[in-house]
């Protein structure tokens, strides 16, 4: 029993001043968790199973390993990796960049032998995990991991038509191409029915239009095809090589390794290397993935969704990938490793946590224990197909465009050719040789030009200035006649202490002789070693016009500088001492054109050949401190804006005349395809000031009369039956917040009013969304509960964006 401590009363009123007050207790203890499972946990399960199965018969098949070891690898990755691993929504099992290596081994030292390389790579993604190195494999040039994949991808695309053709593949790629022309000479017209049948189903079946497509898009295609192709072949009553999976009784597991020492420890080197760099790749793609998800970012309470999915623990995901690989060894299963493939379609398809990954993992395993006479209908033609067009989409178009814009297209062919011509260890080898031959390359490759214009000796410095190139940068340099005026200018992003002690002395020599010398730097856009006091400072290109005055400061008493007292047009009053409008905006531009257009030109060349092809159409108000690519982290190309007071969107029909905003609209959805549109308003918005303090009855100014597009946010703000938002747990600061945030919500239920909106809607091709952006604590926020069924009647919060 607990004493009771009498307490005085701190309310007057209270008719009993002195009131008995238990001492608090301990907490009671916390019933133990259930284990529960989302339901979208089991829906992206099952997504991810439908993929995972075709596709591990498909591999297993490309490798020459038995069909079951495709199974028991999707199973192991699923489980094993799924529940140890660091990235909780990426989906291990056989991946196909892992096919050439494992074909490779089975030929040289038989199925057991691989299984046990497959045991000793995994043993050795443990010591790696252990010594924490996962972060050092992401050092690896993308140019060479792309090419890795690429070369992969074409020996698997030609090894697999020899199968869709009807024959058998060699162990080479210029075996296999060297066999090509017999093997179309003996077609065998039933195998290539069915591969062509698989390959139309597989392409054209995610490009089905309309609503019936949206609805059919959720089956996946590579089961779509390999069904497809399986039924038609049953019913034709096609004599074809079909899948044989024997007893699991007679199943092989792994057996002591056996062949020379060397060449198994390269076996396992390479196999560990492919695993790992591919599983951690995979990992940070899907970070990227989750980071298109606010609700798994930060947990949106209500969604049903609430679990935080933090970033991938990337030694922890080499330890889960090598555990799993040990186990799949052990039991007769293929390597294992991320797949990128499967793991979108986990994030796509809603996945929340890792218990999707492990249940799928589970559905291989009840599948490969029940499902046997199913699978065994499978032709071998249509696994081919579907493996082969895997191949062929590992040649990405994305990933050359990439490496050529970066300058490692020589990276890139060695090593896809590598990879092709002599396996995938000597090919990554060569081509991490050719990375480092290009780096040195561009160490040491500086132009140093010199040439007087206007009485002013220029030196151009291109490329990084090493103690290598400071006998060029001496000889240019002493061209230059004492007591001229020189401007040095340093086009890199590299300089060594040899060189910039060279380039200091002459500097110093130069200037006691009476010359001046200017160093600037062309890609940061400022001035090199620039005194730190108050008449300089440092631009940013979206650094204020008042804050641009980077070369002098300018003031009314500066002789002989426009604006000075005395002159014509002098500033006068509080504005003296600053520039006029014009010669800000020539200032700005100007500083455009020397710092921010050399970074950007490449891209705005890009976008002037290819044409405007944004996602999102970003409705936002005229406010001049709203910078809508700052607060976005947008650039050129990314949102089709449009500004106007108060971002409203007024209705179809009550334009008068103004039909911008809705032209806008219709432009946007119709011939621009915008994947989404945002509706941003922001804190202290002079318009919704302006709306609370209007009067009926007075002048109809332009003004006035654009405003009253935004009356129903007003008296949806009054409407005492609908809950008011928040910005992150608390409530608006004043009526004016209140406003701007009501006012978001009410314009999005305009903007679904629109036809082309409400057309792109219905067919799923276009999401609304609601954003506000707080000016003083420059902080942004997401509205929730606006698009939940579609009327925008509600606004329950504002989520608070991840810094």
């Amino acid at each position: 029993m607990s004493a009771c401590v009498p307490t005085r009363a701190t309310d007057p009123s209270d008719s009993n001043p002195t009131r008995c007050v238990h001492p608090p207790h301990s907490p009671p203890p916390t019933p133990p968790r259930r284990f529960r499972i989302a339901g979208a946990d089991v829906s992206a399960s099952i997504a991810v199973f439908l993929i995972a199965l075709p596709l591990s018969l498909g591999i297993a098949l490309a490798t020459g390993a038995p069909l079951q070891a495709g199974l028991v690898a999707a199973a192991v990755g699923g489980i094993v990796a799924g529940r140890l691993g660091g990235s909780p929504l990426q989906v291990s099992g056989p991946a196909a960049g892992l096919t050439v290596v494992t074909a490779d081994l089975i030929h040289r030292y038989g199925w057991r032998t691989t299984c046990a390389i497959t045991v000793l790579a995994g043993v050795v993604q443990l010591g790696l995990g252990c010594l924490r190195v996962a972060r050092t494999a992401l050092a690896v040039s993308p140019a060479i991991v792309h090419g890795m994949l690429a070369g992969i991808g074409v020996t698997i695309a030609v090894a697999q038509l020899h199968i869709v053709l009807g024959g058998t593949p060699q162990s080479s790629v210029l075996a296999n191409l060297r066999g090509l022309p017999a093997q179309l000479a003996r077609l065998q017209p039933a195998t290539v029915s069915v591969s062509v049948l698989t390959l139309v189903l597989l392409f054209l079946w995610p490009r089905i239009p309309g609503r019936a497509g949206q609805l059919l898009r959720r089956i996946p295609a590579a089961l779509v095809a390999v069904a497809g192709a399986t039924a038609a072949a049953s019913f034709a009553g096609l004599t074809l090589p079909k899948v044989d999976l024997p007893s699991w009784s007679s199943h092989a597991l792994a057996g002591l390794p056996e062949g020379p020492v060397l060449g198994l420890a390269a076996a396992v080197l390479t196999t560990t290397l492919v695993c790992s760099v591919q599983s951690l790749l995979g990992a940070v793609a899907v970070d990227k993935l989750v980071a298109g998800r606010p609700d798994l970012i930060s947990g949106t309470p209500g969604s049903g969704r609430g679990a935080r999915v933090g970033r991938s623990d990337l030694n922890r995901e080499l330890l889960g990938q090598g555990a799993a690989n040990i186990v799949s060894g052990t039991l007769g299963g293929l390597p294992v490793a991320g797949v990128a493939v499967r793991s979108s379609a986990n994030v796509q398809a809603g996945a929340v946590s890792r218990n999707s990954t492990v249940l799928h993992g589970v559905l291989v395993v009840i599948a490969a224990l029940l499902m046997v006479p199913v699978l065994e209908f499978i032709p071998l033609a249509s696994l081919a197909a579907l493996v082969m067009a895997v191949g062929i989409q590992m040649v990405s178009l994305h990933h050359i465009r990439t490496v050529t814009r970066h300058r490692e297209v020589p990276v890139y062919a060695v090593t896809t050719l590598g990879v092709v011509l002599f396996g995938v260890l000597e090919g990554v080898t060569l081509g991490v040789a050719v990375a480092v031959g290009v780096a040195l390359h561009r160490l040491t490759r500086t132009r140093i030009t010199h040439h007087e214009r206007d009485g002013v000796h220029h030196v151009h410095v291109r490329g990084q200035l090493t103690f290598l190139a400071v006998p060029r940068l001496s000889r240019a340099l002493h061209l230059i006649p004492h007591e001229a005026d020189a401007v040095v200018e340093l086009d890199g992003s590299f300089m060594d202490h040899a060189a910039y002690e060279s380039l200091q002395d002459w500097q110093k020599t130069h200037t006691a002789q009476g010359g001046s010398v200017e160093l600037t730097g062309r890609r940061p856009g400022t001035r090199i070693a620039e005194p730190s006091d108050s008449d300089h400072c440092r631009c940013r290109p979206w650094t204020a016009w008042r804050n641009h005055q980077c070369e002098r400061p300018y003031t009314a008493s500066a002789a002989g500088h426009p604006g000075a007292s005395g002159e014509p047009g002098a500033a006068q009053g509080p504005s003296a001492g600053r520039e006029s409008s014009g010669q800000e905006l020539a200032r700005g531009i100007s500083a455009f054109q020397r710092n921010t257009a050399p970074i950007v030109r490449g891209e705005l060349a890009r976008l002037a050949r290819e044409g405007q092809q944004p996602d999102q159409l970003f409705l936002t108000c005229a406010d001049s401190r709203l910078v809508t690519s700052m607060i976005t982290s947008s650039g050129p190309g990314d949102l089709f804006v449009v500004r106007n007071v108060g971002n409203l969107v007024p209705l179809p029909g009550e334009e008068s005349g103004d039909d911008s905003v809705a032209a806008a609209i219709e432009y946007a959805v119709d011939v621009l395809k915008v994947r989404s549109i945002t509706v941003c308003g922001h804190s202290g918005c002079g318009a919704m000031q302006a709306l609370l303090n209007s009067e009926p009855g007075g002048a109809r100014t332009p003004l006035q009369r654009w405003l009253r597009h935004g009356l129903p946010s007003l008296e949806r703000m009054a409407d005492d039956t609908r809950p008011w938002a928040g910005l992150a747990g608390r409530a608006p600061a004043d009526a004016v917040e209140q406003l701007c945030l009501t006012n978001v919500v009410q314009q999005l239920e305009h903007l679904s009013a629109h036809e082309s909106v409400a057309r792109a809607r219905r067919e799923g091709e276009l999401e609304l969304h609601g954003m506000y952006f707080h000016v003083g604590e420059a902080q942004a926020y997401l509205l929730t509960g606006v698009d939940g069924d579609g009327q925008f009647d509600h606004v329950e919060a504002a989520t608070d964006l991840p810094a």
